[in-house]
Parts: C-alpha cells; structure tokens; sequence
C-alpha cells in the first residue's frame, strides 16, 4: 500500500503546484504591480510553508504545528486574492495527512471555507452556489479521504494477520521438522545399534550360562559377529545419517542378509518378479527385516522363521512368519526406557511412505508381521 499511497501523493502536491503557478499567473495580468507585491510575498510563504509540511510528513512527522500557520497564511491570501483559491483543496489533502483527529477535520474544514468565502465575495455576495459548492466539495472529499484511511488501516491490519500467521506457520513447520527428524533417528538407531546390542547381549549371557560348553564357544562366536556386523552398521549410520543409503544389490538377497545377522537359519522366499523400487521403500523394507529378526530373536524362542516378499503389480508386500511363543498384541506396553519401540517404529515407516502394517499373533500360535508399500520405480 505504501506505493499507491506515494503516488496520489505526488499526484496532489503536482497539483497543488500547477495551481498555484497558474493563480500567480492569473493575479499578475489582472493587477498593478504595486498591488502583486505583498500578494506574491504571501503566495511565496504558502509556498515554503507547504514545502516544509509536505516533506516533514514523509519523515512521519505528526501534528506538525506549522501546519497551523500554513493554514492561517493560506487562508489571508484566499480572503486577499480568490485567484488562489483552487489551491485550498491541494492544501486540505496536505491537512489531512498531517493531522489526525479533530486538528485534521477542523484545518481541511478552514482552508475550504476560506475559498468558499473568497468565492462568494467576488461574486458581490449574490451567487449562493459560490459559498455551498466549495462546502459540499470538502465535505465529499472528507467521506473520501476517511473512507481511504480506513481501507489503508484495514490493509495494514490484514498484512499483519498474514505476517503473523506465516511466522506463525514457519515456527510450526521447524517444530514438526525436529520432531520428524528426532523419530527418524530414533527409529535408525533402534532398528541398528538397540537390536543388534540386545540380540549380542543375550547370546554372551546364554554363554555365561552354558560355560565352558561347545555351544558356548559357538554363542560366543555368534555375539562376535552380531557386534561385528552391528559396528558396521553404526558407522554406516553415522555416516548417512542425513540420508539414508541403502546397499545396491539384489533387495530379497539385501533383505536375507539383514535378516540372517539375527536369524542364520532363515527361510527366504520371492513371490512375483523382482523389480526395481525407490530408494525410500528399499530403506523401509530393510529396517523392518532388521528389527522384526531381532524381534524374534530376543523375544519369540522360535525354532523356525521365515522372510516373504512380494513384488506386485503396485506394491511390494513383506511377511516375517515365526513359530515361537506369540504374544497377545493388544496387551503390548507402552513404549519406555526398557524397550517396547520395534513395532511402533516398523509401522510408523511403512504407514509414512503409504502403506499397511498388521501384525497378527496369539499366544504359543507364532507371530506374522505383515508390510504392504505402494513401490516406485527408481528411475534415477
């Protein structure tokens, strides 16, 4: 609003200078030089009186009390010379925007009264049109202006509002943005480092157990390896962390391994022909395989598991099928220090790129754990 209004500024005080070279004009052919004097004296302090104004009330200068003697200045010289007259309503522009309140209606009301009166004195006090038209101008010209006032105050509220509610909204979107980002490295972490420590931890202490046993040495070894592998995997996610990378290779082979660092003696099985999926579906798929092995291996006690994928006309479907204890899924606890995250985590990334996750259990019935992905084709 601001250009708008610097346009009918200028607009006014162009004006206001075209009257006022045109009423000098006029006065000068129409009088004695002795007379001109005094007149273009006052006419040159209306001038400068509204130069100082006009520039002042760019600066935000408000109440200027010059703008009384402006006003008291131009309107002797209106009384003096009715040449000068059309000047006054440049002049009540200029009041307007410069006082506020009663002080602005009661300096526009003056200066259009001076030339009502200068009007009607040169028509001998006989033509009555003189004296209302310049009244009913001004006052038309108030309704304006304020109306103009009110629609730029209205403006500036509503660009405030929008101000407001966009800061507003970017304050939201960064608050959703660190909760986003804090639940995607909680999950990395889970599925990587928390799986693969549990499962280590709980070999070494079936080895303690079974200590100095063959099947010892082999728990042992086994822990080895799952550190080993979980090292590699902690290093991998530090390192994309920003985002996540996800090996290259065949994905039911991918899955397989990621699986068989829990579960070595995992069933795989393919149904459909692999194709390629993007890169956000591959990272889920192999998350999922991670943490619900490692599910099974700390929790199920199943002698056997198995790995289905399915790569379907527009989805890739994922089944973890176990024989162990099962588990009643409505009596899961609420996540806390001590665990309870893998499945809230495993259907928070499939439900976050469109699909479904179920999980189907009871208990000494075994536990299925169901994924289905809308894929895209990684074309890149």
């Amino acid at each position: 609003m601001l250009a708008p209004r610097a346009n009918i500024d200028t607009l006014v005080h162009v004006g206001f200078a075209v009257l006022m070279f045109t009423a000098l004009i006029r006065y000068v052919l129409r009088h004695d030089p002795v007379e001109n004097l005094w007149i273009m004296v006052l006419a040159g302090v209306v001038c400068a009186l509204y130069l100082v104004t006009a520039f002042l009330v760019n600066r935000k200068y408000k109440q200027a009390p010059w703008v009384i003697v402006l006003v008291a200045t131009s309107s002797v010289l209106v009384l003096l010379a009715p040449s000068f007259a059309w000047c006054s309503f440049g002049l009540f522009f200029l009041c307007r925007r410069t006082l506020r309140g009663l002080a602005g209606y009661l300096a526009g009301g003056l200066t259009v009264l001076a030339a009502a009166l200068s009007w009607f004195m040169f028509s001998d006090d006989r033509d009555i049109v003189m004296l209302l038209g310049p009244i009913a101008i001004g006052a038309m010209l108030t309704l304006i202006f304020d109306r103009m006032e009110q629609d730029a105050a209205e403006q500036r509220r509503l660009n405030e509002e929008i101000s407001s509610a966009q800061l507003q909204l970017a304050a939201s979107e960064r608050r959703a943005g660190i909760i986003t980002e804090r639940a995607r490295v909680s999950r990395e972490i889970h599925d990587t480092v928390t799986q693969g420590l549990a499962s280590s931890l709980l070999l070494l202490e079936a080895a303690n157990r079974n200590w100095p046993t063959t099947s010892s040495q082999d728990e042992v070894r086994q822990a080895s390896e799952l550190l080993r592998h979980n090292l590699m995997e902690t290093r991998r996610l530090v390192h994309d962390l920003a985002s996540p990378a996800t090996d290259t290779g065949p994905l039911p082979e991918v899955l397989r391994e990621a699986a068989s660092a829990y579960l070595p003696d995992l069933q795989m099985h393919v149904v459909g022909t692999e194709r390629p999926v993007s890169p956000e579906v591959r990272h889920a798929l192999l998350r999922v395989v991670q943490s619900a092995a490692a599910n099974v291996k700390l929790h199920s006690g199943a002698e056997q598991a198995t790995v289905t994928i399915g790569f379907l006309q527009d989805t890739v479907t994922l089944d973890i099928h176990d024989n162990g204890r099962g588990f009643t899924p409505e009596k899961l606890q609420a996540p806390s220090q001590s665990g309870g995250y893998g499945l809230r985590a495993m259907r928070q990334r499939v439900e976050q790129l469109g699909g479904e996750f179920s999980v189907e259990s009871t208990p000494r019935s075994g536990t299925i754990i169901a994924a289905l992905i809308p894929s895209e084709e990684n074309n890149s």
